[in-house]
C-alpha cells in the first residue's frame, strides 16, 4: 500500500468517525427540539419533527401563572455568574501563590489539592448539609454557591498552577525592578498572560450549576430558590402528569446562556485547552 492510498484511508476513516460522532450528538439534540414543539405531552413520538409545530409549551414557561421557570432561570443565572466570578478569581489566587512563591507546606498542599480531585462531592454530602445547617445557610442560593466555590477550587488551581509555571520567571523579575509589588504583578502581567486558562476555568464553572441535579436537590427546599435543573424535575414527575414536552422546551432554553458565555470566551478556550504544564 502506497503513502497516498494510506492517506486517504487515514482522512476517510476521520472523517467517518466525525459523521458518527456528530450523528450521536445531534441526534438527541435534535429529537429535543422536535419534542419541545409537539403540542402533547407524551415523549414517545414518530416523527422527529412533529406534523403540528406549536409553541404552547415556551408560552406557558414564560407566561403562565403557575410556572416558576423565569424564577428558576434567574437564581440559576445568579449562581452561575456569581460562582464563575468567585471561583475564577480564588483559583487564579491560590494558582499564583503555588506557582510563584516557596512556603512551609507548599509541597503537602499540592499533593492535598491531587488528592482531593481523586474523590467526588457527593462522598462529602453529608457534612456539607450538616455545615450549612449549622450556619443557617440550608435552602439558600448563597450556601449553594459557596460549595460550588470550593469544591472548584483544588482541580481549577492545579490546573492554572500549571499555566503559571510556563510564563516566564523574567517577566516577574523586570517588574519587580520596575517597583511592581505583588498584587501589582498578578493584576498586570499574570491575570492577562493566563486569560486562556481563565476563560476555560470561568466556562466550567458556569456550566456546573445549568447541569447538576443532585447537590441542589440535597440543599434547596423552597420552589422559589431552585435552579432550573432542580425545577424542570418537577416537570416529568406526578405533580405535572409527566410532562415531557414541557420539560424538553425548559431544557432548551438552558442552552441560550451557555452558548453566549461560549462564544463570548471562545478565542481564549482552544488554547487554554491545549496549554499548561504538569510541574509541580
Amino acid at each position: 500500500m502506497n503513502k497516498k492510498v494510506k492517506s486517504r484511508l487515514e482522512v476517510t476513516a476521520i472523517y467517518l468517525f466525525l459523521l458518527v460522532m456528530g450523528i450521536v450528538i445531534l441526534y438527541p439534540l435534535l429529537w429535543t427540539v422536535g419534542l419541545s414543539l409537539n403540542p402533547g405531552t407524551s415523549l414517545f413520538s414518530s416523527r422527529m419533527i412533529p406534523e403540528t409545530i406549536s409553541f404552547r409549551h415556551y408560552e406557558w414557561l414564560f407566561f403562565d401563572p403557575r410556572s416558576n421557570y423565569l424564577q428558576w432561570y434567574k437564581n440559576t443565572l445568579i449562581v452561575a455568574s456569581v460562582t464563575s466570578v468567585c471561583s475564577t478569581f480564588l483559583v487564579a489566587l491560590t494558582a499564583y501563590a503555588f506557582s510563584r512563591y516557596r512556603f512551609v507546606g507548599r509541597t503537602y498542599g499540592l499533593y492535598g489539592f491531587l488528592l482531593l480531585q481523586m474523590f467526588p462531592v457527593l462522598m462529602a454530602m453529608v457534612a456539607l448539609y450538616i455545615l450549612l445547617n449549622t450556619v443557617n445557610l440550608l435552602d439558600t442560593l448563597l450556601g449553594l454557591i459557596l460549595i460550588y466555590v470550593g469544591t472548584s477550587i483544588p482541580m481549577n488551581a492545579f490546573l492554572v498552577k500549571g499555566y503559571f509555571d510556563t510564563i516566564p520567571r523574567e517577566l516577574d523579575e523586570s517588574a519587580k525592578l520596575d517597583g511592581a509589588g505583588h498584587f501589582r504583578i498578578f493584576f498586570t502581567i499574570m491575570l492577562p498572560l493566563a486569560k486562556p486558562i481563565l476563560a476555560v476555568v470561568a466556562l466550567f464553572n458556569f456550566m456546573s450549576p445549568f447541569m447538576d441535579f443532585i447537590l441542589p436537590r440535597i440543599i434547596l427546599r423552597s420552589p422559589e430558590n431552585y435552579t432550573l435543573a432542580l425545577g424542570l424535575f418537577n416537570f416529568v414527575n406526578d405533580q405535572f402528569a409527566n410532562n415531557f414536552t414541557r420539560f424538553a422546551a425548559g431544557a432548551i432554553l438552558i442552552a441560550i446562556p451557555i452558548a453566549t458565555v461560549f462564544l463570548f470566551l471562545q478565542r481564549y478556550l482552544i488554547s487554554g485547552l491545549t496549554t499548561g504544564a504538569t510541574k509541580g
